[in-house]
């Protein structure tokens, strides 16, 4: 175990060694900050992590960082292999970052008010939707044909409609938003209720329950695995639509900064909007991970 952990610590010496070596007049300041702050947090998480699986991700995550920020640095600084326009330094790009963050903070504000009213809506409705026609075998044999034409439909495709119907970019953004989350939750939740075993729903019509609560009590719980896995797929492609729209009608937000500044070349802020948009979607993931495993605690 602690030779595996050698790697990180060696590659984190050798790039300081280098930023300091080749640097010339001018340290990278902010790209040695950063490598300072991961190789902090791998510290920190080796110290205090329980098992030895985690300790041992965490130094190859550290490590494939720095290789990544040595590489970065190599080929558009010393070496200076890369187009310089289209791969700025990593120097140069970090304190763009610094001085771009108040802005993008007010963009992914904008961004998130689209994301979770569309998110939600397709929670609150598929769900339900989604308990009921698994639940109804009738329902569901009318209705299982309709979703195996509409769910397989990409929903990038709305968006010119739903740009020039609707009476706001952001209703419109929401709706396709809605769209493309509602099929995974839904279709998941309708197998999930497929999956629950029949002597656990007999257990339960036994005990006389009413239906509503046998549907709150017995089938949303053991539907709940598979439900998560939906709300974690639509999450994704709630993303990418985000983005997606953004890039094609908004004036504001995350996607519409790399769009907006694409427009006119300047590729170094599009490296900044690509990596703060990183930093958002690892936090979002994240925390819906952190939820996931809340909800099923009663697994592990």
């Amino acid at each position: 175990m602690a030779k595996i952990q050698i790697l990180p610590n060696i590659l984190f010496a050798l790039l300081l060694v280098i930023l300091a070596t080749t640097a010339g007049a001018g340290l990278p300041i902010h790209l040695m900050v950063l490598a300072l702050a991961i190789h902090l947090v791998y510290l920190l998480r080796y110290v205090l992590a329980g098992d030895a699986s985690t300790k041992t991700s965490s130094g190859d995550v550290a490590a494939i960082l720095y290789v990544f920020f040595l590489i970065w640095y190599l080929t558009t600084g010393p070496f200076a292999i890369l187009d310089k326009m289209l791969f700025p330094k990593p120097e140069d790009v970090l304190k763009l970052f610094v001085a771009e963050l108040p802005d993008m903070l007010k963009g992914l504000v904008n961004s998130l008010i689209l994301l979770v009213g569309g998110y939600l809506l397709a929670l609150v409705t598929g769900i339900p939707l989604g308990l009921l026609v698994g639940w109804r075998v009738r329902l569901f044999k009318a209705v299982n044909p309709i979703t195996k034409v509409l769910g397989p439909i990409p929903p990038i495709v709305y968006i010119p409609y739903a740009i020039a119907l609707l009476p706001s970019f952001r209703a419109a953004s929401i709706f396709v938003i809605f769209i493309g989350a509602f099929w995974p939750i839904f279709i998941n939740t309708v197998h999930g209720v497929f999956n629950i075993p029949k002597g656990l729903v007999d257990s339960a019509r036994v005990l006389n329950l009413r239906e509503g609560t046998l549907l709150y009590r017995v089938i949303l719980p053991g539907a709940m695995p598979s439900i998560c896995t939906g709300a974690t797929l639509a999450l994704v492609f709630s993303l990418v639509l985000l983005a997606a729209a953004e890039l094609i009608g908004a004036n504001s937000g995350i996607g519409w900064y790399v769009k907006n500044f694409a427009d006119f070349a300047d590729y170094q802020r599009v490296i900044v909007g690509i990596i703060f948009i990183s930093i958002v979607v690892t936090t979002i993931t994240w925390g819906t991970e952190r939820i996931e495993r809340r909800l099923l605690r009663w697994r592990n």
